[in-house]
């Protein structure tokens, strides 16, 4: 536990603030958003681009989900999966997961009957550095 702000709150408000930073740079890098350097004024696509990924993770089932989907032995899992493990039905996962995908964090891959989903290879980076 490091304590340089005074507590354990601000240690994680730290960390939370920087990867932040990291998400903003590689969400405007994954949606082809040109973006001035840190401590500069965000651009408007580029602040429009970032909040949509935020909306994207700013709900702890997609947090849940995207920390299953990468800690799978292949780093794939189906819906019916997802479901189990959460204890929820397959419809509130079958939205978060939506979400997800028109943000462009997840990818869906029809096998069969099964839909499969793994993180989008261009943001595995991004999403194991938010899951730290």
């Amino acid at each position: 536990m490091i304590t340089i702000y005074g507590s354990e709150r601000d240690d994680n408000r730290s960390h939370a603030s920087a990867r932040l930073r990291r998400m903003a740079a590689a969400a405007s890098d994954v949606h082809g958003v040109s973006r001035e350097p840190v401590g500069h004024r965000l651009d408007r696509a580029a602040a429009e681009s970032l909040a949509r990924t935020l909306r994207a993770v700013a709900d702890p089932t997609r947090l849940q989900l995207l920390s299953i989907i990468r800690s799978s032995p292949d780093g794939e899992a189906t819906s019916g999966e997802l479901s189990e493990r959460l204890g929820l039905r397959q419809p509130t996962i079958s939205h978060h997961l939506r979400l997800m995908s028109d943000d462009g964090l997840v990818v869906r891959e029809q096998r069969g009957k099964f839909a499969w989903y793994s993180v989008a290879p261009e943001r595995i980076a991004e999403i194991d550095d938010l899951l730290g």
